[in-house]
């Protein structure tokens, strides 16, 4: 065994997270997108319009960076701002039909990542890996 071969499950779960973030950063460098502005744009495209302050909360970050990242979809053209119809003095973020399309082509690019990783795990494997990641998930929530 190599010296700086992952040994214990701690070892094993960031080599994989590193190896997932680079494979990430490879499927995102296309698009130029950032993982911040990546999770912006599906937290959007799930919960629909939200005001800048909900979309800090959803993301976990803080509302000075919310805004950062809305600001650097924007010039993208990939939301806008808009005021909120039940409140004139709000705003909220809209996803544009370019940040739609974005979003399409990125959940794709995504899936199909995802395909390549699970390549050689059978269906009892994946289910396996599935539950697990759930109790973490789950284990790890605010």
């Amino acid at each position: 065994m190599q010296h700086d071969e992952p040994t214990s499950a701690s070892d094993l779960f960031w080599a994989v997270a590193r190896r997932l973030r680079h494979a990430s950063r490879e499927t995102l460098a296309p698009w130029d997108v950032t993982p911040s502005q990546l999770r912006a744009l599906g937290t959007l495209m799930r919960h629909g319009s939200v005001r800048p302050g909900e979309l800090a909360k959803h993301l976990g970050i803080a509302p000075r960076s919310a805004t950062e990242v809305v600001d650097s979809l924007q010039e993208r053209g990939l939301v806008r701002r808009e005021t909120d119809p039940d409140d004139r003095r709000a705003t909220l973020v809209v996803v544009t039909d370019a940040g739609r399309e974005l979003a399409a082509a990125l959940r794709q690019a995504r899936s199909a990542e995802a395909d390549r990783v699970f390549t050689g795990l059978d269906e009892a494997d994946r289910a396996e890996l599935e539950r697990l990641l759930r109790l973490l998930l789950a284990r790890t929530e605010d």
